[in-house]
């Protein structure tokens, strides 16, 4: 059994595309995986706190020599490193909001992506001083687009700021850029039929990413 920890970020609960993604990856999954354990965590309904100057005190307080008080701001990090960590398998539904992923998502990686947790940081290293702790974990990302155009090559390429952003973060809590997935819905605000097709298309993807990665899992 691994654990899977989903993450979904859509400030809306009725209607949102990248919900009903996320609830079909999973039930795709436990049709493969039923005994696997699912961790939740709805940063969209629930956002995270915000970064703070108290908060960075803290973070950069040894362990030992932290306050109650520091604990205390300390603690929804700690919490959600802990799910991370337990976690082989992330889940991250995530609507594209001003081109790139909504505030609540990005305070999440806010409060995971701490040095000495899940990063380090070597000032003798020149190139790369940043390293993660974490490895060896898969991310699924399932968006939702009102455009359309977001892929390589596309019209709106060089405003695609959510999967990219995605993508960099990812390598700090342990993600490869090889076992980071990707699957869109686009044209939402047009509700055509090339928004009918892209959500057809999706949720086939779905189906099979779900299927492979329950395998080779």
């Amino acid at each position: 059994m691994i654990n899977v920890l989903a993450i979904d970020s859509s400030a809306r609960n009725e209607g949102s595309l990248s919900r009903e993604m996320s609830k079909l990856f999973l039930k795709h999954w436990q049709v493969h995986r039923p005994r696997d354990t699912l961790i939740r965590r709805d940063v969209g309904t629930s956002p995270p706190p915000m970064l703070t100057e108290a908060w960075i005190a803290a973070c950069f307080t040894p362990d030992e020599q932290q306050t109650e008080q520091q604990k205390e701001v300390l603690r929804y990090s700690d919490e959600a490193i802990d799910e991370l960590k337990r976690a082989e398998v992330i889940v991250v539904s995530a609507p594209r909001y001003n081109y790139g992923m909504p505030a609540a998502l990005k305070a999440w990686f806010d409060q995971v992506i701490r040095i000495r947790r899940t990063f380090s940081f070597d000032r003798t290293e020149t190139t790369w001083p940043l390293s993660p702790l974490l490895s060896g974990k898969k991310l699924v990302l399932l968006t939702a687009s009102g455009e359309f155009g977001f892929g390589v090559g596309g019209i709106r390429e060089d405003r695609e700021h959510l999967e990219s952003h995605v993508r960099t973060c990812a390598h700090y809590i342990g993600v490869a850029r090889t076992d980071l997935h990707c699957v869109a819905i686009e044209f939402q605000e047009f509700g055509d039929q090339r928004h009918r097709h892209s959500i057809s298309d999706a949720h086939a993807k779905i189906e099979r990413l779900a299927r492979h990665l329950a395998v080779v899992q």
